[in-house]
């Protein structure tokens, strides 16, 4: 599965995705429930476009972009929007989010031998003129199998490919799993076959490094060379001709794009605000908003000269619990049976607390609804519709805690853990967006209504960076965390949610969450009735287990300006969707 972060009232990962395929216009933007705000995906500009021109998009955030633009070392969904117009991915997907032949590379899976063969476009070229080799791919997974890479990448989709472990470990040159059959073939060889390999996913990397450009820098200094945050090359229509740190990415034509010729002269990608995101909205600064916020949607959904397209988010949030810690050495996570949330019946009280489709309705105005699962609903066949999840029950949260020995002992109308001691819940929420302070407050004062004492990790909310950089480093300072998940074309949850995925965030580890997790990815489960039956029994189980409570189903909404033609918002887009967006007009 591709990790990224959510960044707005967690939040992603990481990871709106940026996604191809063979597309069309059908709007895709139904709720979970059948309801939601009816948006087009696509723009309705019938005018004719001028000839170049240029168009300049807000990347609505609060903080400033981390700058990692290769996809290898990129981590949240902020650098991956900024990425978009120059990094495509190699392949193309289905309606199904299922790999098809005809982009910048074709995929073909052989399950009886175990093996994948990628070829690669012949006519993909890097943005310096350079071709891109069957040697580019092979040496980007060479990246990651590195021991001293630094991204966050490695895990269960690279360690399933035979040889990796080795090479991984520095007992072998090169991974014996992958083979150069010709300048643009590869073919790899895996451990196991799964579902995961049939869909855009990182059980086959969708991207490639060029090996001419980073082979003379040690992995462990990529991540911060220039090749890396300030000229990076790539293979989409745009490529990145201007980065001004933290702030805005300027971008020209890639002249050796492999496809359809790029319409614009020029493209700004700039951050900003949420504060100030209607504001400039109606001053007409931008052509587009990406992740405008939702919370303030009725402020801005009739500005002048805008259309509003609309789509079912590929995230959702979530409630997390930390139950461990990361063991870097063993390179898994440390379940702690100890830990103040390891009782169940107290995460399952925190969830049933915490009225969700409240929330949706008057914070984001329908454009959120409540959540039963793990698995979005845009995964129609995967998706548990019947599952009833952990769905507001206020007297079911203060019986579960009576039950477990969570009691008030002195009678200040706070409860005692079930030792008797003093409970202090810490609670981290990272800063974004109108909505982020009162939905924090609203969920303390829930949990207060059950007898629980929450305070804000660090007294206030968590800048972004700061948030995750928290997360991840397992600060003792967190119990439990407000966050979400930007989730890719792949239904399997592993990548997020298995003992050896940094990803891993709540460090929650057991013997039947493997099991079900292993199912799901498993060679049977390449018969769709048994991955459904996997998926479903997964599914129950979070329910049960609560170590991470889903909180709400996402919709997300792009302002463009009329002067916008043939921009596609759909998530199987036929190749790169800035490719064929032009401009019908200088000024907006």
């Amino acid at each position: 599965m591709k990790k990224q972060f959510l960044g707005v009232v967690t939040l992603l990962s990481a990871f709106v995705l940026a996604a191809c395929g063979g597309g069309n216009g059908d709007n895709n933007n139904d709720s979970a429930d059948g309801e939601g705000v009816d948006l087009a995906i696509q723009t309705d500009n019938d005018d004719e476009a001028i000839d170049g021109g240029s168009l300049n998009v807000a990347v609505v955030m609060d903080t400033q972009f981390q700058g990692l633009f290769q996809r290898e070392f990129y981590q949240d969904s902020y650098d991956n929007d900024f990425m978009e117009p120059s990094h495509e991915e190699l392949f193309l997907m289905d309606e199904d989010m299922r790999m098809v032949d005809g982009g910048a590379a074709n995929y073909e899976l052989d399950e009886e031998n175990k093996t994948g063969t990628v070829t690669l476009n012949e006519d993909l070229t890097w943005s310096d003129g350079e071709d891109v080799t069957a040697d580019d791919y092979i040496f980007t997974h060479e990246v990651i199998g590195d021991p001293d890479y630094t991204g966050v990448r490695y895990g269960e989709d690279f360690t399933n490919i035979v040889g990796m472990d080795e090479y991984h470990a520095g007992d072998a040159d090169e991974i014996s799993g992958i083979e150069k059959v010709d300048d643009k073939t590869v073919t790899i060889e895996y451990k196991e076959v799964h579902p995961g390999l049939l869909q855009l996913s990182e059980s086959v990397w969708s991207s490639a490094l060029p090996k001419h450009d980073l082979e003379d820098i040690p992995v462990d200094e990529m991540e911060s060379s220039d090749q890396v945050r300030k000229h990076p090359l790539s293979f989409g229509p745009y490529q990145m001709t201007n980065i001004v740190a933290g702030e805005s990415v300027e971008y020209e034509p890639n002249e050796y794009y492999y496809g359809e010729a790029p319409k614009l002269d020029k493209l700004t990608f700039t951050v900003q605000p949420t504060d100030s995101a209607v504001e400039s909205l109606n001053s007409k600064e931008y052509d587009l908003f990406l992740k405008m916020p939702t919370d303030n949607y009725s402020s801005y959904e009739d500005a002048e000269d805008y259309q509003m397209l609309g789509r079912d988010e590929l995230g959702y949030n979530y409630l997390g619990f930390k139950l461990g810690e990361w063991d870097e050495d063993e390179g898994r996570v440390q379940y702690d049976p100890d830990a103040k949330m390891a009782d169940k019946s107290l995460r399952q009280a925190m969830g049933y607390a915490i009225d969700s489709d409240a929330i949706g309705e008057k914070y984001y105005h329908g454009l959120r609804t409540d959540a039963n699962s793990p698995i979005i609903p845009l995964f129609e066949n995967f998706h548990d519709d019947d599952l009833e999840g952990i769905d507001y029950d206020i007297d079911k949260a203060s019986e579960l805690l009576d039950d477990a020995g969570y009691e008030d002992v002195d009678g200040d109308g706070i409860r005692e853990d079930p030792d008797g001691e003093e409970l202090t819940i810490n609670y981290a929420v990272m800063f974004g967006g109108e909505t982020a302070q009162p939905l924090a407050d609203y969920n303390i004062q829930q949990w207060e209504e059950i007898g629980l004492n929450v305070e804000l990790t660090t007294g206030r909310l968590i800048d972004f960076q700061a948030f995750y950089d928290k997360l991840e480093n397992d600060d003792p300072d967190i119990d439990v965390y407000d966050a979400a998940w930007g989730v890719s074309s792949d239904p399997s949850p592993s990548g997020l949610f298995g003992p050896a995925e940094p990803f891993n965030y709540t460090r929650f580890e057991s013997d039947e969450n493997t099991e079900l997790l292993n199912a799901i990815d498993s060679e049977a489960s390449l018969d769709q009735d048994t991955q459904i039956e996997n998926l479903y029994d997964w599914q129950e189980y979070v329910a049960d287990e609560a170590y991470i409570v889903p909180t709400l189903f996402r919709e997300e909404v792009l302002p463009v300006s009329n002067r916008v033609k043939d921009f596609d918002w759909s998530y199987d887009i036929d190749h790169s969707r800035w490719a064929s967006v032009s401009v019908t007009s200088e000024d907006r």
